[in-house]
C-alpha cells in the first residue's frame, strides 16, 4: 500500500480538520514568538542563528509558494537547513503559502516588516532558557568534585 491509498482512505472533512487544527497551531505558535522576541526570519538570518547558537533553536518553518520550486538556490538552501536541524534536534514543517506567513508575522506592517520569509526560526527566549542539556547531550563536566 502507498501514502497515497492511505491517504486516499482518509475522509475528507477528516483531513481537513486535521490541517486546519494544525495550521492553527501553527499561527498561534508565530504569534507568541514574535511576541516574546524569539522569531529571526530569512534565510540568511537564521542560518546566522544557526551557526551562532543552534542550542536554543527549537522550532523551523520553511516556506515556497509553487514558484519558488524552481528556485534551485532556495532549494538547497532549504536542503542545507533540513540538514542541520535534524543534526540538532530541532523540529521541521515546511508550507506551501509565503503570503499566509507574512500575514501571521505581519509583513503588511512596513516597521515589522522581515522581507525574506522562507525560513523561519523559534527560539527559546533567554528567560525561559532551560539548565538543563539539550536531547542526547551531556552536561559539561565541571573542574570541580561534587
Amino acid at each position: 500500500m502507498t501514502l497515497e491509498e492511505i491517504r486516499g482512505q482518509d475522509t475528507v472533512p477528516e483531513s481537513t480538520a486535521r490541517m486546519q487544527g494544525a495550521g492553527k497551531a501553527l499561527h498561534e505558535l508565530l504569534l507568541s514568538a514574535q511576541r516574546q522576541g524569539c522569531l529571526t526570519a530569512g534565510v540568511y538570518e537564521s542560518a546566522k542563528v544557526l551557526n551562532v547558537d543552534p542550542d536554543n533553536v527549537t522550532f523551523c518553518v520553511l516556506a515556497a509558494d509553487a514558484e519558488d520550486e524552481g528556485d534551485i538556490a532556495l532549494q538547497i538552501h532549504f536542503t542545507l537547513i533540513q540538514a542541520f536541524c535534524c543534526e540538532n534536534d530541532i523540529d521541521i514543517v515546511r508550507v506551501g503559502d509565503v503570503q499566509r506567513l507574512a500575514a501571521i508575522v505581519g509583513a503588511g506592517d512596513e516597521a515589522a516588516a522581515p522581507g525574506d520569509l522562507h525560513c523561519i526560526l523559534i527560539s527559546v527566549s533567554a528567560a525561559s532558557a532551560p539548565a538543563s542539556p539539550r536531547r542526547g547531550q551531556r552536561p559539561a563536566a565541571s573542574g570541580q568534585p561534587g
